[in-house]
C-alpha cells in the first residue's frame, strides 16, 4: 500500500512542538485513508453501539477535533 498524500494541514502547521508524534491523516493509493492517533480500543470497546464492532485487527484510532477539521477542505466526495 502506498501514500498518496497527506489530508490537511501538517503537525509542524497545526503548531505540534514535536512534529514526530502527533495525529495525521493520509490517503493511500486506493482511495482508502490510513489514521495515525492514540489507540483507545481498550477504554472505548464496550462503549460501542450494539450496531458497532471490532474485528480482532482493528483499533479504535483517537484523534483530535483540530486534526480532522484540519483535513475538511481536502477531502472530496468524489
Amino acid at each position: 500500500m502506498e501514500f498518496v498524500r497527506r489530508i490537511g494541514k501538517s503537525p509542524s502547521e497545526r503548531g505540534s512542538l514535536n512534529n514526530a508524534t502527533c495525529p495525521d491523516i493520509f490517503e493511500l493509493i486506493d482511495g482508502s485513508f490510513a489514521v495515525i492517533g492514540t489507540d483507545r480500543t481498550a477504554e472505548l470497546s464496550a462503549g460501542l453501539p450494539s450496531d458497532a464492532g471490532l474485528a480482532d485487527y482493528e483499533r479504535i484510532v483517537v484523534i483530535t477535533r483540530e486534526t480532522l477539521v484540519a483535513a475538511r477542505s481536502d477531502i472530496s466526495v468524489n
